[in-house]
């Protein structure tokens, strides 16, 4: 149901239960219901109309959901920034959807209030968590002030609801829009990939509900569960948290399930509450596979979507621990209703095995990029389906497996390398903790790949021996040309890796680099920079 519905009813049937948890703090479905409304009615109250774009710069806490909920209420349109980014980045964001309104916390106000001028048509900003500064206004005083009455708007299906900035890491951030009716269905496909929850079920979210962390959010609240919310992830409260408040579900990214299972803290802490762990942005290493079924047991899920469309695949806890390990390294199967296929650089669809972009027809469809009609005539095929940019190949029982963003693709010698091929390979090495692959210049090949390797504790590797490795596994085309040594891989706020950080640490280090002489098939010849 869509998200004014849902804290409708959610009130009516749940009342007193407890909806969120943050630091120290829980808030029932009826108070948070209540100050949604007040958050609701405030806003038209300061002039806001149906559709104005209300932006929020806030870290996960205590005023979390009523945020979502209010805005909706209020049949306005939901922009959420991310507080890693500048105030100026911010600042352009704010402009580029013409936003009425922002809510900020008090801890990043300072960084965006110098260019709040600039921005025209922002009329006001309010201030939570903290004293308000200047002109703008204190939330809770506006809420104070404000009725707590439902406006009981009739808000149509196709009125745009959440716009989601994409991650940014090629280009500036473009702002990704969902009407009521995709938003409805980013949360009712979460819910299908996800086991049934009941009013005894709490999620652990740990990720900032303005990335993918809000996924899960509907199918808590519909089931009366509630949310255990951690202003930031750091492991070892992380694990503490399971432990006090038994949490039965998780949701993050690979890299916050190895630091939790590596933690020391683990071996004394009681994580038997967990019957699910999710988890999206990347697959997951082996090693860290290993240690979270030994930690965990067999609740594993991955997710596979984007801004633009998510959920799409789900690799269920049976796919992990396939006996073959077949599907380990896949993103999963579609999820009913919705079709994934592959297509070639014209949008005709290729066959299992064959690489191309990654496409989708699907109800949780983005419906535009605010302000771009040509952005969003680029991200659709003639018959609606979804181009996600990602690349990938369909094996013969429809698991999907990516190979790289389209923009990654390694051209070397004439011939297409993925990444993601490599880094899977490299991940399996018993003295590779992670890997990341980018392509670098050569003088003969055009490109090569060049590894980012961060080791195990205690392993002694070297290049040749990883380019040996990769030789073996994948033939002399594809094989890694270049290694360089890391204590961890560039990742952007949302464990995402930076792969132009990674050219760039080449760059800053050619003598660390080692090299295969790419003109000896057999690979015999080696030398350093």
């Amino acid at each position: 149901m869509e998200l004014a519905t849902l804290i409708r009813q959610g009130a009516k049937r749940f009342h007193d239960r407890p909806i969120l948890l943050c630091d120290q703090q829980v808030q029932t479905y009826g108070d948070c219901y209540e100050r949604a409304c007040r958050l609701a009615q405030a806003l038209r109250g300061l002039g806001l109309k149906p559709g104005d774009r209300v932006a929020t710069l806030v870290d996960n806490s205590p005023e979390a959901l009523e945020l979502i909920f209010g805005v909706a209420l209020g049949g306005f349109v939901r922009a959420s920034l991310y507080t890693h980014n500048t105030g100026e980045v911010n600042a352009d964001l704010l402009v580029a959807i013409g936003a009425s309104a922002l809510i900020v916390q008090h801890r990043h106000h300072q960084a965006i209030a110098p260019y709040a001028e600039r921005i025209p048509g922002l009329t006001h900003v309010l201030v939570c968590d903290g004293p308000a500064d200047g002109t703008a206004l204190g939330y809770d005083d506006v809420l104070d002030a404000a009725v707590p009455e439902d406006l009981r708007l009739d808000i149509p299906s196709d009125w745009p609801q959440t716009i989601r900035f994409s991650a940014g890491t090629t280009g500036r951030p473009k702002a990704v829009y969902h009407d009521v009716a995709g938003w409805t269905a980013v949360g009712a496909y979460t819910a299908k990939a996800l086991p049934a929850f009941t009013p005894d079920d709490r999620y652990l979210a740990a990720g900032p509900l303005s990335h993918a962390s809000l996924m899960p959010m509907p199918a808590f609240v519909s089931t009366g569960g509630s949310l255990a919310l951690m202003r930031g992830f750091d492991a070892g409260a992380y694990l503490s948290q399971i432990a006090e408040l038994q949490c039965t579900f998780s949701f993050g990214v690979p890299t916050m399930i190895h630091a939790a299972v590596t933690h020391p803290a683990l071996a004394t802490t009681d994580v038997s509450s967990l019957r699910c762990v999710a988890y999206g942005g990347s697959p997951i290493t082996p090693e860290t596979l290993r240690l979270a079924r030994a930690s965990f047991g067999d609740v594993l899920v991955q997710i596979y979507g984007q801004s633009e469309g998510a959920p799409l695949t789900v690799l269920t806890p049976e796919d992990h621990v396939a006996e073959n390990g077949k599907w380990r390294g896949s993103a999963g199967r579609a999820l009913a209703g919705t079709e994934v296929l592959i297509v070639d650089a014209d949008g005709r669809e290729l066959p299992p095995g064959e690489v191309g972009e990654i496409a989708a027809r699907t109800p949780t469809a983005f419906a535009g990029v605010w302000g771009d009609e040509q952005a969003t005539r680029d991200r659709f095929l003639p018959d609606g389906a979804v181009l996600t940019r990602d690349m990938g190949y369909l094996d013969e029982d429809g698991y999907l497996f990516l190979t790289g963003r389209k923009e990654d693709l390694i051209i070397s010698g004439g011939y297409n390398i993925w990444p993601t091929e490599l880094e899977l390979v490299l991940a399996a090495h018993p003295g590779v903790a992670e890997a990341a692959v980018v392509g670098i210049p050569h003088d003969r090949w055009g490109e090569t790949p060049l590894a980012l390797i961060v080791p195990t504790p205690g392993a002694v590797l070297s290049g040749p021996e990883l380019v040996d490795w990769t030789r073996e596994k994948l033939g002399p085309v594809k094989k890694v040309g270049a290694v360089i040594f890391g204590d961890e891989l560039p990742r952007s706020a949302m464990g995402k890796v930076l792969r132009t950080r990674v050219r760039e640490l080449h760059d800053e280090n050619p003598s660390g680099t080692w090299f295969s002489d790419p003109s000896n098939s057999q690979g015999t010849g080696m030398r350093t920079r």
